[in-house]
């Protein structure tokens, strides 16, 4: 029988167990060698009495797989610093960087690896931050430099990583450069893209260069009287895009990437890459579906979206972070929402890379409509198929720009789909809150902060908002949920925080969150980090997956997408062991758990829309010397 990756001769008497050996897996490396040890003293002593020569050993059956970094073991958690926690004295009900550095513990305790914090940056806000007034400086709402330097330093003195967002595409519209742009001061009058009216209407009205919408709406042009021409704003107008064909932007975000390394930080996650170029002749781009219902969907974006000019640009970042990776790496994240077959090539190739890794939304895709054990096997399959060889795999469920995970999969999935996303090869992004199962909040017009509801009027205002998933943080059921001590909040509380909270779910015998740390545990495992994955579909309805590598238990996830109760058989998954070697590692909070309880391989039973995690010791060919 095989135990915690060693490989056990069979002997007359070892002095422990057969389930004594088989828990010796699941316990600390102290412990397994105490137990390796008991077994040859048992054997050693029994077979002298007998008088045999013969010294059975136990003896590890196990490769020494390449350490992993920092960015591939543990989760990467991003902060909304506008939500996490109000410190302000008096509170003025919005979050800032002190706040965040008092729950850095219970960040911690979360065991998640790395913060990556929406952007900090001086900013006027009409875009929550994304519209940058100062790539080099801290809003004054959020703090100064000297609590970003104290928040940096008490992040590293607990061993977690600092990821900040970089905003590259853009610029907000009160920028020093765009201001000296507007008057064509050198070198400032082409960081900018400008552009000539196409003509001028009735009443001498400038005629947009060509039809290009925002994605928020509207034309993508926005005339300037001063300079008496167009300027182009993929987003807000109050958000000018960059010029990177002048390679001194390019030298200009260079730097600004420069300065925060500087600072200490670990790393990028960089947004809306895919649009930093666009087509030099300006063409008009086709129409594709004028039903779609907003206005950029309505055009093929062939002129204005993943240009080819794009990987060159990030390769520059990438090496940007390269030179100063000497220590520790410095990662790249990139955000580009496309077609898995084209996302790959933002990964680069062994001799040029770019991103570390560029974010994988095939999750979120998959819960926009009816969600499946198919379609959940289609966005995990389809990601991992096409990953180029060495590459390095992720997994988001949720982000401040789409509904929490919570609405868009169900309450009752929560659990199972952490399970899902938590110990899949490669790194989990988890978005605050998605560790207790926060949901969408109902924000009236009259609460809507994010312009792209604002933008769509009181009518349509909720097809296109995202504050509902950038509302406050829930810690516990006191007044605004723990977040803020003000009369008011920057957006409104959730409704439901007196009973979903992380105080409550703390104090409770089993929660979300305590599946959501369970699952970060399992993730220090040798199967987690370096295990191979095997994937099926059993009853129509169930995903099942296992993490293998021989040597060390294993994991089964098993997710049961029906909301009535499947009872599967998993005996013919690869690698999978005799009955008595399977055990509960941990279910979805609302069903009964029972640690290390034995499961039947042939009859597990799931209730509706639950989930299970099973560990257990790999059947691999045994391997016993006699010396």
């Amino acid at each position: 029988m095989s135990a915690g990756g060693y490989v056990a001769a069979e002997v007359p008497y070892t002095g422990l167990t057969k389930d004594q050996l088989l828990e010796c897996a699941y316990q600390p490396m102290w412990v397994r060698i105490r137990c390796i040890l008991l077994v040859v003293y048992w054997t050693s002593w029994l077979t002298m009495l007998a008088g045999a020569i013969t010294l059975v050993l136990v003896t590890p059956k196990c490769s020494v797989a390449d350490p992993l970094e920092w960015w591939q073991i543990s989760p990467i958690y991003q902060v909304y610093p506008l939500s996490y926690q109000d410190s302000s004295h008096p509170p003025d009900g919005v979050g800032d960087i002190p706040g965040i550095e008092s729950r850095l513990d219970y960040i911690k305790d979360l065991g998640v690896g790395a913060i990556w914090l929406s952007p900090i940056y001086k900013s006027p806000m009409k875009d929550s931050g994304y519209d940058i007034q100062d790539f080099r400086d801290i809003a004054p709402v959020f703090g100064t430099m000297d609590d970003f330097h104290s928040l940096s330093k008490a992040v590293h003195k607990r061993g977690i990583k600092l990821v900040l967002d970089f905003v590259p595409n853009h610029s907000s519209n009160l920028h020093e450069w765009f201001q000296k742009s507007v008057k064509r001061e050198v070198p400032y009058a082409d960081y900018y893209i400008w552009a000539d009216a196409k003509g001028f209407g009735t009443e001498a009205t400038p005629i947009p260069p060509n039809n290009w919408r925002s994605v928020f709406g509207g034309s993508a042009w926005e005339w300037n009287q001063e300079r008496r021409q167009f300027y182009l704003h993929q987003f807000l107008k109050e958000q000018p895009d960059l010029n990177y064909r002048n390679p001194l932007v390019l030298e200009e975000m260079k730097n600004v990437m420069q300065f925060w390394l500087d600072q200490g930080v670990d790393g990028f996650r960089l947004d809306a890459v895919a649009h930093l170029f666009e087509d030099e002749d300006l063409r008009d781009e086709m129409v594709k579906d004028e039903d779609a219902t907003d206005e950029y969907s309505q055009l093929d974006h062939k002129y204005t979206f993943n240009l080819p000019e794009v990987l060159d640009v990030l390769r520059e970042f990438r090496i940007v972070l390269d030179k100063n990776s000497e220590n520790a790496t410095k990662i790249m994240m990139t955000e580009a929402y496309m077609p898995v077959e084209k996302l790959m090539a933002y990964y680069g190739n062994k001799s040029h890379p770019i991103a570390h890794f560029p974010l994988n939304f095939a999750l979120i895709s998959a819960s926009q409509k009816n969600i499946t054990a198919q379609s959940i096997y289609t966005a995990v399959s389809t990601w991992m198929n096409n990953l180029p060889k060495g590459a390095w795999p992720n997994w988001v469920i949720g982000n401040h720009d789409n509904s929490r995970a919570a609405t868009r999969f169900g309450a009752e999935l929560v659990d199972a789909i952490n399970m899902i996303a938590l110990l899949l090869p490669g790194t989990p992004v988890t978005y605050n809150g998605e560790e207790i199962g926060m949901e969408d909040a109902d924000v009236s017009w009259e609460q809507t902060k994010d312009t792209a509801g604002i933008n769509a009027g009181p009518k349509k205002y909720k097809q296109f908002s995202r504050d509902p998933e950038r509302t406050p943080m829930q810690w516990d059921a006191g007044i605004n949920a723990g977040f803020s001590n003000a009369n008011q909040t920057w957006l409104p509380v959730n409704t439901n925080y007196k009973t979903l909270n992380v105080e409550s779910q703390l104090n409770e015998k089993w929660s979300h969150i305590k599946v959501y740390k369970q699952l970060t545990e399992a993730r220090k495992t040798e199967a987690i980090m370096n295990g191979g994955l095997d994937i099926h579909i059993l009853e129509d309805s169930v995903l099942v997956y296992t993490r293998v590598r021989e040597g060390f238990p294993g994991y089964v996830v098993v997710v049961n997408f029906a909301p009535d109760t499947v009872t599967v058989d998993i005996t013919n998954l690869a690698h999978m062991p005799n009955e008595s070697s399977v055990y509960t590692f941990s279910t979805t909070y609302a069903h009964s758990f029972t640690a290390k309880k034995r499961i039947s391989n042939s009859a597990v039973v799931l209730p509706g829309k639950g989930g299970l995690v099973l560990t257990f010791v790999p059947d691999f060919p045994k391997e016993v010397i006699s010396l």
